[in-house]
């Protein structure tokens, strides 16, 4: 029987696999079936084609994949030395979604110099490489996780560290209670009584002179404090249901958010309005070079900058030329997004560390 780390393995190496052929197939074949048509039924070019499409993945398959999981997995050689980058990812862009890009340009320019209209890879094809992209990501995120039992995170009942008011009493010291005339070797002895409700074992100085109260007469000042190491208690009412939280599902979540603005682009590249031009060309590009991020860890610090660069100031420009030359093909939401994002990340970045925003009298 084996074991669950085995099953795990198992299943995850599957599916990976899975999103490996998949979408190559699934493309390949519509291109196959397009260019049988715009050769008026050519059926040799379509079974070419498909046999293509076959010898590549094998290809790819037992010379790259393989051999790169092997390595991964047994931690062999340079590979075990990589934190910062994920090498199977890498992998999967330039085996699977570079290929798949370039299939989908192609087809646009065999049916742009034949003069034909017939298939712009609108739904299937499109969201099924990017369903296949967003899974596999997923599945680099998920790894480390226990599929089954509470997750290895922080409780999920408690919420992130945060802000918290704590408060606390003014002690005074004792050196502070000596009298000016008492040396080291002059402390009176000191005793603990019970009085007017006052815990035993606070400090009493014999003889206390009346100008210098005792610290029981003190009335303690509260400070308000900000304790990141803290957290609120999780709530044990009658909703305490809805307070549930799991970090494994939360994956999911922030991978297809942190995929939406590609998907959108290639959305844009489907239009036929723009699918028949010369615009594919640059759109299909970007769209890849955005997904190059997907080789970088999420801890990276490298990570925002190359979303920056490899995503939101190219999406940028080409948003705005796409509006200039076919009007409102794509939504004016994810322009200000990318100039926010783009914006926000020079000033905060590099531009606070100059002297002029330094200043204190500035707000």
């Amino acid at each position: 029987m084996p074991s669950g780390k085995t099953v795990k393995l198992i299943l995850y190496e599957a599916l990976q696999f899975a999103a490996l052929v998949t979408p190559v197939f699934v493309i390949m074949e519509r291109f196959a079936r397009l260019v049988r048509d715009v050769r008026s039924g050519d059926h040799t070019a379509y079974w070419l084609v498909v046999a293509v499409s076959i010898a590549y993945v094998t290809s790819v398959t037992l010379l790259v994949w393989v051999p790169l999981k092997y390595l991964l997995l047994r931690q062999r050689g340079f590979m075990a030395e990589i934190t910062l980058w994920r090498p199977a990812a890498l992998a999967y862009l330039v085996l699977c979604t570079f290929p798949c890009f370039a299939i989908l340009i192609t087809s646009s320019k065999v049916q742009v110099d034949g003069g034909h209209r017939l298939d712009h890879f609108a739904e299937l094809p499109v969201s099924l490489l990017l369903f296949c992209l967003i899974c596999v990501d997923v599945i680099e995120r998920i790894r480390p996780c226990k599929l089954t039992g509470p997750s290895d995170s922080l409780d999920p009942d408690l919420e992130y560290p945060g802000p918290v008011l704590t408060n606390l009493e003014q002690v005074t010291t004792v050196s502070s209670q000596l009298r000016p005339d008492e040396g080291q070797n002059g402390l009176n002895p000191v005793h603990s009584e019970v009085k007017n409700g006052i815990t035993p074992g606070r400090l009493q100085r014999s003889n206390a002179s009346p100008s210098q109260p005792t610290p029981s007469s003190r009335a303690p000042s509260t400070a308000y404090l900000y304790s990141s190491s803290l957290r609120p208690r999780s709530y044990s009412g009658h909703l305490s249901f809805l307070w549930k939280k799991d970090g494994r599902s939360e994956v999911f979540v922030e991978t297809f958010l942190f995929w939406l603005d590609t998907v959108e682009m290639v959305r844009v590249a489907g239009e036929p309005a723009v699918f028949y031009t010369v615009w594919v060309f640059p759109l299909y590009i970007l769209s890849f070079l955005s997904t190059l991020r997907m080789s970088i860890t999420p801890d990276n610090p490298l990570l925002s900058f190359a979303g920056v660069v490899l995503q939101d100031l190219p999406f940028l420009v080409l948003r705005i030329a796409l509006i200039a030359v076919f009007g409102h093909v794509t939504p004016l939401l994810y322009l200000l997004k990318n100039t926010l994002v783009t914006l926000t990340f020079i000033y905060f970045t590099y531009l606070t560390r100059l002297k002029l925003f330094r200043r204190r009298s500035m707000f």
